[in-house]
């Protein structure tokens, strides 16, 4: 008999096995360590940097992976670990995804998984039970909510229209989670067809901007295909109104797609429900099992209300795929998605709830949302925090008072270092927002071990502790520095001419700019003259340029209301042109006149973050204009 190289005995399957299992059962115990341990580059590469044995090393490799590679992550199931969304599986969910490895369960086709295939329908019925689907929607488990939301768009694009064109609409609000302008991208959707919405103070979409976008661009004899709204969003838990929005979508013959890739399953309880009222008429619903039900990473699900939709729109079946045509009543998971080779995500699903039960993950989810109330309800009654947001589901922004603070800026540079801090410590983990420009932390309570012992612990340290006064300024994100020749970057307008230094130099906003700098601001810049009662912006466009008044006045409204007017070293468009994700921006909040004969200072889409770093007083200044001028 040939030997199998890669084959063990069942003893030392076994053996290994038995190992494994009791280094993770060591392990799995969160609070054993920090909620993050980070090193350097140059130790890791030394311990981990090594070229592959050519001969057997036996056992010794999983020690070293336990010992080398996984003392160095965020344990994100740490009941202390309450930045980003946290994951805290569950044993039964965990001993899923290893029966699935260990024998390789192929879950695309019915002929090659039909246990499996099955089970993963029975899942999803579930999933469609609990948010109020049909029982004929379609459905597939996905690796997460990334996944799920580039599959949505490309359904809706593929049942509504076919092809891409170039007179389609996508509706996003600004709280949308970046997965959606990722997918916008890959399905090239450009710039100017995205429209980013601004939410109003509670951070939610109103149905009423969603529609005067939409009728903006139905007069222009554009084609609107998609809204996106938020169940759940990933920076404050907000809920847009998605009965409204849902009225908006059908009287427009719009796709709703609603992201509760968070939220979602927080309607297995009766506030979830209620927060999440009319998430039942999406036409597409991302969802996230490895957030709110407990299931490790990777684990997402996408429902389409649509029957066979998901079918229709990804069925591909070439000549080495024909034995696996179906049959009646049979169906083929990898017709669904994007991915063929899948394994099955459903045993974790399935062995998780049939082993601990329903009403476990229910009191789970609620004793989520208690905590998160529990810490708004401390941070209102304290002097030295305030609250950033609502707290609708289980997401808390907030932030420390500084007394010595200055500015906006003082205050973002000292909370981001108590953030800093407080990770050092090893006490607990928080991330960080902003919102409407201000910057907030953000303490998001998901893990089903956590106590109010944990959450009172972190907040304690954040509310006494004293940030470092001499901590580096925050750095500022954008793009590289060279963004000239870049897709994004706009062409200046006919009869435009190009900016000078001398031009700048005029301008407060651009004092103490070094030479060099204002070199290079010149040539991203334009100059363009207007006359009197030109329209420079309309309300609901998609240009994304800013504008600095050189000479002259022009008159800002928005729905037919004269909000100012602006004059020599004033801006307008500064919304529209801040990058919210991939290239895409806002849509034009106001409309803009020229009041008087006007020269402008133009900086083209896809360079005022370069703008703004090389021009920090015009950064400031953008800063404090976005956060006073959004609508809301």
């Amino acid at each position: 008999m040939e030997r199998d190289s890669l084959a063990l005995t069942p003893e030392e399957m076994r053996a290994l096995g038995y190992r494994a299992v009791d280094l993770l059962v060591e392990r799995v115990d969160p609070r054993a360590e920090p909620p993050i341990r980070r090193a350097a580059p140059s130790e890791l590469a030394r311990l981990l940097s090594k070229p592959p044995p050519e001969d057997a090393g036996g056992p010794e490799a999983l020690e070293r992976l336990f010992r080398d590679v996984l003392p160095y992550v965020a344990r994100v199931d740490h009941p202390r670990y309450f930045a980003f969304i946290p994951c805290s599986g569950t044993w039964p969910g965990a001993l899923g995804d290893l029966v699935a490895s260990a024998l390789d369960v192929y879950a695309a086709t019915w002929l090659e998984g039909a246990g499996p295939t099955q089970l993963e329908l029975t899942v999803l019925d579930w999933f469609k039970d609990w948010v109020g689907f049909p029982p004929e929607a379609d459905g597939q488990l996905t690796s997460g909510g990334s996944q799920a939301n580039l599959q949505a768009l490309a359904c809706a694009r593929e049942l509504r229209v076919g092809a891409m064109r170039d007179d389609l609409a996508l509706y996003v609000p600004d709280q949308a989670h970046s997965s959606v302008a990722r997918a916008a991208r890959v399905l090239g959707f450009r710039p100017d067809q995205v429209r980013v919405l601004p939410t109003d103070r509670e951070l939610r979409l109103r149905p009423e901007t969603l529609a005067a976008a939409v009728d903006a661009d139905l007069a222009r004899g554009l084609t609107p295909l998609v809204a996106v709204a938020s169940a759940g969003a990933t920076n404050t838990g907000a809920v847009d109104p998605l009965s409204e929005l849902a009225e908006v979508a059908r009287e427009r013959g719009l796709w709703l797609h609603v992201d509760a890739a968070y939220g979602g399953f927080a309607a297995l309880t009766e506030r979830g429900r209620r927060a999440l009222a009319g998430i039942e008429l999406a036409d597409s619903l991302t969802i996230d099992p490895h957030k709110w039900l407990y299931q490790s990473f990777e684990c997402g699900a996408l429902l389409v209300r649509e029957p066979d939709g998901l079918r229709r729109a990804f069925e591909i079946v070439p000549p080495y795929l024909g034995d696996t045509v179906v049959g009646e009543g049979e169906v083929n998971l990898g017709d669904r998605g994007i991915q063929l080779s899948r394994t099955s995500r459903a045993f974790k699903v399935w062995l998780s709830i049939q082993t601990l039960g329903l009403a476990a993950f229910r009191e789970a989810i609620d004793r989520s949302l208690d905590l998160a109330e529990h810490a708004a309800r401390r941070v209102e009654a304290s002097d030295g925090l305030e609250l950033m947001a609502p707290v609708v589901l289980g997401i808390v922004c907030f932030r420390r008072r500084f007394a010595a603070a200055e500015d906006e800026d003082e205050t973002a540079r000292l909370n981001a270092q108590l953030a800093a801090d407080l990770a050092a410590s090893g006490i607990g983990l928080v991330s960080s927002t902003t919102l409407r420009g201000r910057f907030a932390l953000r303490l998001c309570p998901l893990n089903h071990s956590t106590t109010r012992e944990d959450v009172d612990a972190v907040l304690d340290f954040l509310e006494t502790a004293e940030p470092a006064t001499d901590a580096p300024p925050l750095l500022r994100r954008g793009r590289v520095d060279d963004v000239r020749d870049a897709w994004l970057v706009s062409a200046p307008e006919e009869g435009d001419a190009r900016a000078e230094p001398g031009d700048l130099m005029a301008l407060e906003l651009f004092a103490d700019v070094p030479p060099k700098n204002l070199e290079r601001l010149a040539r991203l810049a334009t100059v363009r003259d207007a006359a009197a009662g030109a329209l420079l912006v309309r309300q609901w466009d998609a240009a994304r340029e800013l504008s600095v008044v050189l000479e002259g006045e022009v008159e800002v409204e928005r729905d037919g209301d004269v909000l100012e007017r602006a004059g020599p070293g004033e801006f307008f468009g500064e919304i529209a042109a801040l990058d919210w994700g991939h290239g895409y921006g806002y849509a034009r909040t106001a409309t803009v006149t020229a009041a008087t004969p006007v020269r402008l200072l133009v900086l083209p889409e896809g360079t005022l973050e370069t703008a703004m770093r090389l021009a920090p007083g015009l950064a400031k200044a953008v800063e404090r204009a976005v956060a006073a001028r959004l609508p809301g």
